[in-house]
């Protein structure tokens, strides 16, 4: 359909089933989803003018001088939301942030994605992507303990999830987003859930939405989910596997290969999507795992990946290729085992399919298998083979994507490469000494587009960030970060 039969569906689909309000979702560069409702009479004003409000109190979107933004609902997004009234009824829509002047916000998570999608469809591709989100169930946040002493696939009474997770799949497919499977995961009280398919920015529209269902089905239960990647040091932690592959416009797997000699019936054009993932992790690392906590979940334990390698039975290899099956040439895909459910989806799906086109463009070529040998290998021998190591901390994982020039890069002009703001070397002391702001706030602005280039800064904020103490950033960091700015040129 057209957008403007789309628009006259939603319409109609508001007065037949008696919605009330409109909620217009989206997120800050964090991932958080944010919302506020309007009345069915606005909009169709929304879609056509959009609704304005303050970019300036939504993390990582504007300054205060240049805080009016833009709203347009996307229509094709328009689902009802099933946990609430019948009778006066709630829906939900994403939109797209937009300028005053209707041109696409560039600090908008969603219109990120889409231009890195438009950039990859420009090239004959369209990125297509199945996630598989792990979570805990848990009493309350007080005190974090596990509701049950399963473990993985178990089909017991000590399942304490069993409803929820049928909940769960019922609500969201009705929201028309299609559940894979669901189960009980690895560690006690953890559970997953895997979404079909979908083109990447409806896989990252499904992704927000399953979050909230989650948490919104163990609140009505009396419980709280957690998407924090290491709750609990001695079990597993929970990760969101990207499954990953490519089309073109007529519907083909350009990730399939027939001739390969390998098994792995990966194509050149896969391989070298691979190759590109492989070489930048360490600079997307920050995007796929944003937080202190993500590094927590990626040790050495022959189960999470901590270098930047690939292979098929491997599991501790970052990215992992599924045994082909014959006949299921659709099925052809790569799996990114890094990420994890607190990543901002639509960023993570950017920076990904930025690395992998990267590697297509320079045509990289793919390092040689890990095998499961390597999973208990040291850290020297893995060094030793060239194989490159993911950042352990917060901190390295800023350093890596502050240097990094693919981060940097404009979709719509490869060749050009955005520069630091003004050639100002003291980016920190930029944010910290007009602005005042803290130690999230300060990674916040890093996040923002145009990405600025953070040196010195970024070794002092990323001490603060696994001392976790804001005491330190005040006393030993910000007087640093606050002396005279000093110019790079």
């Amino acid at each position: 359909m057209t957008n403007e039969q789309n628009i006259d569906f939603v319409l109609r689909t508001v007065e037949e089933r008696d919605v009330r309000f409109v909620r217009l979702w989206f997120t800050d560069v964090l991932g958080n989803l944010k919302s506020f409702a309007i009345s069915p009479e606005d909009l169709e004003e929304a879609f056509e003018e959009g609704i304005g409000f303050d970019g300036s109190a939504v993390d990582g979107f504007a300054p205060l001088e240049e805080s009016d933004m833009l709203a347009f609902p996307d229509p094709e997004t328009f689902q009802i939301l099933p946990w609430r009234p019948k009778s006066d009824a709630v829906a939900r829509v994403f939109c797209d942030i937009k300028t005053p002047s209707r041109k696409p916000f560039d600090g908008d998570p969603r219109a990120c994605l889409e231009r890195m999608v438009r950039t990859a469809d420009e090239r004959g591709f369209v990125l297509n992507v199945g996630p598989e989100i792990e979570y805990f169930y848990l009493a309350n946040t007080v005190t974090p303990e596990p509701l049950d002493d399963a473990g993985y696939f178990d089909l017991t009474p000590a399942d304490s999830a069993r409803e929820l997770r049928r909940n769960t799949t019922l609500a969201l497919e009705k929201m028309s987003i299609p559940v894979e499977y669901s189960y009980h995961a690895v560690a006690p009280s953890q559970n997953g859930v895997s979404l079909r398919f979908a083109e990447a920015v409806d896989c990252a529209d499904n992704i927000m939405t399953a979050r909230l269902v989650i948490k919104q089905e163990a609140v009505d239960n009396d419980l709280f989910a957690s998407f924090m990647p290491k709750p609990f040091p001695d079990a597993a932690g929970s990760a969101m596997f990207l499954h990953e592959s490519l089309f073109d416009h007529d519907g083909n797997n350009i990730f399939w290969g027939s001739d390969a000699d390998d098994g792995c019936h990966l194509s050149a054009v896969a391989r070298h999507y691979v190759a590109g993932l492989l070489k930048y992790a360490p600079e997307y690392s920050l995007v796929t795992n944003p937080t202190v906590n993500s590094y927590k979940r990626l040790i050495p334990n022959g189960q999470v990946p901590v270098y930047a390698t690939w292979g098929r039975k491997n599991r501790s290899a970052l990215v992992r290729v599924p045994i082909y099956k014959p006949g299921k040439h659709l099925s052809t895909r790569v799996e990114l085992r890094s990420p994890d459910p607190t990543a901002n989806p639509y960023l993570a799906f950017a920076v990904t399919l930025a690395a992998g086109l990267k590697g297509i463009a320079d045509e990289l070529p793919l390092q040689p298998e890990s095998t499961l040998d390597d999973a208990n290998a040291t850290d020297s021998d893995l060094r030793h083979r060239g194989f490159r190591r993911l950042p352990r901390t917060l901190g390295e994982a800023i350093e890596s994507f502050a240097g990094s020039d693919l981060m940097r890069e404009d979709p719509r002009r490869p060749h050009l490469r955005v520069p630091p703001r003004g050639q100002v070397g003291r980016v920190g002391g930029l944010l910290l000494g007009r602005h005042r702001l803290g130690v999230r706030a300060l990674l916040r602005r890093l996040l923002m587009p145009p990405f600025r280039t953070v040196n010195r800064e970024s070794r002092f904020y990323a001490m603060a960030c696994m001392k976790q103490d804001e005491r330190v950033f005040e006393a030993r960091i910000r007087p640093f970060l606050c002396e005279p700015f000093v110019s790079t040129s």
